[in-house]
């Protein structure tokens, strides 16, 4: 059930719950209305645009280039540790981050350990009196997971572990989907290759005990995928949707829906697979836009078939010299046409209402009807009317009483009522005998190109065939109106909000959805067709239900006033939409329809986490069927995640060979092995070539060893909510190295405790006292607050944002490379002018900030990074104050602002602003010279309170800015600020612009003449300034807000500021020293 989901084009207009799709007035074909072919051809040309691009040689990208990577050497964790026990982290430490060592053993000690169980929360001190519940979105028994099932891991899980940390009792519950059609396809298509078998020759038992066979041999490797994930899944509790429990929960659904009238026995057309002679459901089916005249393969066809063409002939008007011309795609059909519809207003037909036209094959007199449902506009303005084959015209026969005839049978051969010269006849062989024939008879008027959308079974790669079937119904109107008002009422909230919009469009258009499948393996239909003894009337067929046989007998006994024994009772061969179960998952997978203590404690779920692509599939039926079946809403959020589309901005789907396993980036994969995966694939031969010459492109030395870690925060790295995500495999490797960021800080850390004599004292008591702990702490605190408020609006981009730019840029750039001459791990430093900071207390502090920055650090990076974080956790649990923790830091307390609120000092982030901003034009200046390892003196000419505030931050100043001295100067008065004497910077300094009231100069030994800087910033603002007018160029265009994606104007605007701020430093430099040289 669990697919990245491929909503086909052709259903633009179609209804949520139907198996229909709509037929224009002028054919009984797919769709030719040009409103609807508009979008549907440009998303066939950008498809185009993408292969050609991906099939050029010159398709080189920069992102392209920038992917390089060498193989790092894999560390492997040798320790004797039997599966299910604690890893051994008293041995040494590696020298570089590895993710075989990270990863090994903890899943199988979290699992055993149960720290994935609600029942874990009795246990926690930090506990609170909050649920929260949710379950993956089952994939099915016959797939694996690619990249976008790993988003899917990656959002749930992060949320799941935030919430269990927090101290909430959370169940977060497996499954797996019995995949009706797909499984029933891939075990016949076994036993075809194995034992050369067909279904058929098989008893329905002797079938069904093949595919659990298979099932237990290959249906578990989605879990293994699942658990290499990482995910915290309670595995005690995991659910397949053909287990007893949930097909009891089943089969009490459709009795209880049936028993209330919204589930209902009925004729009416469905989406046939005659290659699998089964009804199918919008999601199995593929749409394929044809610009004109195009052969197709189509299974059971030795010889390709031609689709694409329009054929027009004509119908004699009987009593009439004249004639009616109609036009469609599909000239087979013509055998059950039993009327022609003209508009009541259509000048050319006005002679001919209510006259009738001779069937030139059959001799049926069809009736001219008018209707305003035809246009007149397409075609000759005149229909043929099929009901049984066509969705329109079955709402024509409707209101105009007419017959259905069927004339093309499950299995795709024409019946009997086609005549003796086409019965048996496959209906494509059946179309060219047609045409032949009417041009036998002169009555073909023409043929012409046609542009069409062409529906196809994704799972038989056949034409789908709307057949007229008696059929089981759910009756959707008033459930939708339910799932309307919850929304509008706020008891449902969707988030992103714009879905809102959409999910009332749909809903309003909904129609009944048929829920009936002629397979085998699925939920067979607990209705029985009833027989009575002596029975005469056999015209209408009567059903019943029930939960079991005996209960369906008692229930046939009482409707037709006769003995039970008297009863005979046929069970429905077919079996129920795979989709019918899976709407039932929130709650059958805690036990309903019994009144269990896991559906009494976690029903409603707190939240639906899902891909956008599911929210009428999936989301809509769960919200219907919870409603009506429990009288509650399934869950009170639905959170849904964007698509994941590869580098070249397609869809990621088995069709196309793009599909990357997310276990593949965690390993790491060969080119050769990545290209035998779509080998291996069922793949249109043409296709097959795109994607290996895309992976030849993206991956020419194959995807390089990320880890699951790095997989993970990539993931939850993109903004969710909104724009669809391009991930790359660099996004991810760039991942693995802040792993191996994190991995020496921890070295480093540990070195220092090591070498300490004074235990760290507990955060509640280190009071930070350098200006530098009480920055970085007050930086912790506003990280903490971030992940607060982010968290809570699932805005999970903006925290790991907020904790990558915490570590790397606060933590390691700036904290360590301050605090590393106090802490004695480098030989040489910046002359510190204070006893303070020298001191044996100030080294102390500096040790116990440092252990609860990565300590904490480590404990918010948690839900994204469990492996990596539960290892250097357990690292540092021997210096952790009081006793070392016995559990798992994914049952530690999450961080919370509050216990952070002594280290919030907002003045001091405030005032490092410019201390960066001193910093980073200090090292420019530096590296415009080439200086590398000299450390010249500086001067900052700046206002009296920028004084004070470089001065506070001296030590940082001279030590990230590399330099031998800082000497402050205040051109309006700074004699009361400054505690030594302000002296004006030397002639012939290098001069940086930080500000329009602070200037940097840089004292170089040996004097670099100002008219080089001149010419060098000259240089620079000669590349930018064309840079600059080619981003206004198309920031300025007509269409830049409607036309390009609010991601790319974001980048854009992004480039325009830096750039325009660059600029504008480069003018303020160049401005002083031609000041300067005038002064001179």
């Amino acid at each position: 059930m669990w697919r990245a989901g491929r909503v086909p084009s052709w259903r633009l207009a179609r209804r949520l719950c139907s198996s229909n799709f709509p037929k224009p007035s002028s054919s009984s074909s797919s769709p030719s209305n040009p409103s609807l072919l508009r979008p549907q051809a440009e998303k066939q040309r950008r498809r185009k645009e993408r292969e050609r691009a991906i099939l050029s040689s010159q398709h080189n990208t920069a992102e392209d280039d920038g992917v390089k990577w060498s193989e790092k050497q894999r560390i492997e964790y040798t320790a004797q540790t039997p599966p299910g026990t604690k890893k051994d982290t008293s041995l040494p430490f590696p020298s570089s981050y590895s993710p075989d060592y990270v990863e090994s053993s903890w899943y199988q000690w979290w699992e055993k350990e149960g720290l994935f169980s609600p029942e874990q929360h009795e246990k926690l001190s930090h506990a609170v009196d909050q649920t929260f519940s949710l379950c993956i979105p089952p994939p099915n028994v016959t797939g694996t997971l690619h990249l976008g099932h790993a988003l899917t891991v990656a959002v749930e899980d992060a949320l799941v572990r935030w919430r269990r940390m927090q101290g909430h009792r959370v169940l977060w519950v497996p499954g797996c989907d019995h995949a009706g059609i797909a499984t029933q396809t891939v075990v016949e298509r076994m036993l075809l290759r194995d034992e050369g078998k067909r279904r058929q020759d098989f008893s329905r038992e002797e079938f069904l005990q093949e595919v659990w066979k298979w099932k237990k041999e290959k249906g578990e490797g989605i879990y293994h995928q699942l658990r290499r994930l990482g995910a915290s899944l309670d595995w005690s509790r995991a659910c397949f949707t053909m287990d007893p429990g949930f097909s009891r929960a089943v089969t009490e659904a459709f009795v209880r829906l049936c028993d209330s009238g919204l589930i209902y026995r009925s004729e009416g057309l469905v989406n046939w697979s005659c290659a699998l002679e089964s009804a199918i459901s919008d999601i199995e089916v593929d749409s394929k836009e044809l610009s004109g005249p195009t052969m197709l393969s189509v299974p059971g066809y030795e010889h390709e078939v031609e689709f694409g063409t329009m054929l027009t002939f004509a119908y004699p008007v009987e009593g009439h010299d004249g004639e009616v011309a109609v036009s469609t795609t599909r000239p087979e059909t013509m055998l059950g046409d039993v009327a022609v519809a003209v508009h009541p207003d259509d000048p050319r037909y006005q002679a001919v209402h209510g006259k009738q036209c001779h069937h030139p094959f059959t001799n049926r007199l069809l009736p001219i009807i008018t209707d305003t449902l035809v246009d007149m506009e397409l075609g000759t303005g005149a229909v043929k009317v099929t009901p049984a084959h066509d969705h329109t015209d079955f709402l024509l026969s409707q209101r105009h009483s007419l017959p259905r005839l069927t004339v093309i049978g499950g299995d795709g051969m024409m019946t009997p009522l086609c005549g003796h010269w086409l019965e048996g006849v496959k209906r494509f062989d059946a179309r060219q005998l047609v045409v032949d024939a009417l041009a036998e008879r002169k009555l073909l008027r023409g043929k012409k190109d046609h542009a069409m959308t062409l529906p196809i079974c994704s799972r038989s790669g056949d034409i789908i065939e709307p057949l007229l079937k008696k059929q089981w119904f759910v009756h959707c109107d008033d459930m939708a109106k339910k799932a309307i008002q919850a929304v509008e009422d706020g008891q449902l909230e969707i988030i992103p909000h714009f879905y809102t919009k959409t999910w009332k469009n749909w809903l309003s258009n909904i129609s009944d959805w048929c829920i009936s499948r002629q397979l085998w393996w699925g939920h067979q239909i607990p209705a029985y067709r009833v027989e009575l003894p002596n029975s005469t009337d056999r015209q209408e067929e009567q059903w019943v239900w029930g939960r079991t046989e005996d209960e369906a007998r008692q229930r046939a006994a009482v409707k037709c006033g006769v003995k039970p024994e008297d009863v005979s009772l046929t069970q429905d061969p077919d079996v129920l939409d795979t989709w019918f179960s899976s709407g039932l998952f929130p709650f059958a997978m805690l036990g309903w329809p019994q009144q269990t203590s896991d559906l009494q404690r976690f029903y409603p779920n707190s939240i639906l986490e899902t891909g956008s692509d599911l929210i009428f599939f999936w989301v809509a039926r769960m919200v219907m069927l919870g409603t009506e079946l429990t009288g509650q809403l399934p869950f009170k959020q639905v959170l849904l995640h964007s698509l994941v589309r590869d580098k070249h901005g397609r869809k990621m789907s088995k069709s196309l060979g793009n599909v990357i396993d997310p276990l593949d980036v965690i390993h790491g994969v060969s080119l050769e092995r990545l290209q035998e995966k779509v080998k291996e694939g069922n793949l249109d031969p043409r296709e097959q070539v795109v994607a290996m010459e895309a992976q030849r492109k993206d991956y020419p030395k194959g995807i390089p060893q990320c880890g699951t870690d790095a997989l993970r925060f990539a993931l939850c790295s993109h903004k969710m909510q909104g724009e669809d995500i391009s991930l790359s495999i660099s996004q991810v490797l760039s991942c693995r190295h802040f792993c191996n960021k994190m991995w020496q800080t921890l070295r480093f850390t540990l070195g220092v405790l090591g070498d300490s004599t004074t235990p760290v004292g507990p955060l509640e008591e280190t009071t930070p006292l350098s200006s530098m702990d009480r920055w970085v702490c007050s930086r912790l605190y506003s990280t903490v607050v971030q992940c607060e408020q982010s968290f809570e609006t699932y805005d999970l981009h903006t925290v790991t944002s907020a904790l990558y730019s915490f570590w790397v840029h606060s933590l390691c750039d700036v904290y360590l490379e301050c605090v590393k001459p106090l802490l004695g791990q480098q030989d040489e430093g910046p002359v510190v002018h204070t006893d303070t900071e020298q001191s044996g207390r100030a080294r102390q502090v500096a040790s116990s900030v440092l252990y609860h920055c990565v300590s904490v650090s480590l404990a918010l990076l948690s839900p994204f990074m469990p492996f990596l974080t539960e290892e250097l956790w357990q690292r540092l649990q021997p210096f952790r104050p009081g006793a070392a923790a016995q559990t798992s830091l994914c049952l530690q307390p999450y961080p919370r602002s509050s216990q952070l609120a002594h280290w919030h000092f907002p003045e001091e982030e405030r005032d490092f602003l410019l201390v960066q901003e001193v910093i980073r034009v200090a090292r420019s200046l530096r590296a415009q010279c080439g200086m590398t390892k000299e450390k010249p003196a500086m001067w900052a000419v700046c206002s009296s309170s920028q004084a004070q505030i470089l001065l506070h931050f001296g030590s940082s100043v001279w030590t990230l800015s590399r330099i031998s001295s800082l000497h402050i100067y205040c051109p309006q008065g700074g004699e009361g600020v400054l505690s030594v004497p302000s002296t004006p910077p030397p002639e012939g300094s290098l001069v940086g612009v930080v500000d329009h009231t602070c200037q940097l100069h840089l004292h170089v030994q040996g004097e670099m003449r100002v008219d080089k800087q001149i010419a060098q910033l000259t240089q620079r603002r000669v590349k930018l300034v064309p840079k600059l007018e080619e981003i206004l160029c198309r920031v300025q265009s007509p269409h830049y807000l409607t036309k390009v994606p609010a991601h790319i104007r974001q980048q854009m605007d992004s480039k325009m500021l830096a750039l325009q701020q660059e600029l504008k430093n480069i003018e303020d430099q160049l401005k002083v020293l031609q000041d300067t040289q005038t002064t001179k």
